[in-house]
């Protein structure tokens, strides 16, 4: 900036379609990885249940009848790794709420620009 202020350009329209464009090229950004989280919590919330349900069923089998090996550790696996699902599931949802806040804030931004470049004008 201070390069644009030696040479003796105006600063503030160059600055603000600068700005106006960065956000322009952010805020696509911020959806489609907002969209992908979205698509990655889904998924884990999916794979969760049928988790749960692998759980359920070899419960069911172990009380039901004798088997030769021994599904307490397999359940204990199964239920670690819901643990850290849920886990990875928390990151992401804080994830998602940072971009959508981001994304509030480039709507926002955005916003002030164009009115700030509209009344230049």
């Amino acid at each position: 900036m201070y390069v644009m202020a030696d040479l003796g350009l105006d600063e503030g329209p160059i600055e603000e379609q600068l700005s106006v464009g960065i956000l322009g090229v952010l805020s696509p950004a911020v959806q489609q990885v907002d969209s992908k989280i979205t698509e990655v919590r889904k998924s884990q919330a999916e794979l969760r249940d049928k988790i749960d349900a692998l759980g359920e069923e070899l419960r069911v089998l172990s009380e039901k009848q004798k088997v030769p090996v021994d599904l307490d550790t397999y359940v204990k696996k199964l239920a670690n790794s819901r643990k850290r699902i849920l886990l990875v599931n928390d990151i992401l949802q804080n994830v998602q709420d940072r971009l959508e806040k981001l994304n509030k804030n480039v709507a926002k931004e955005t916003a002030r620009q164009r009115a700030a470049i509209e009344a230049c004008h």
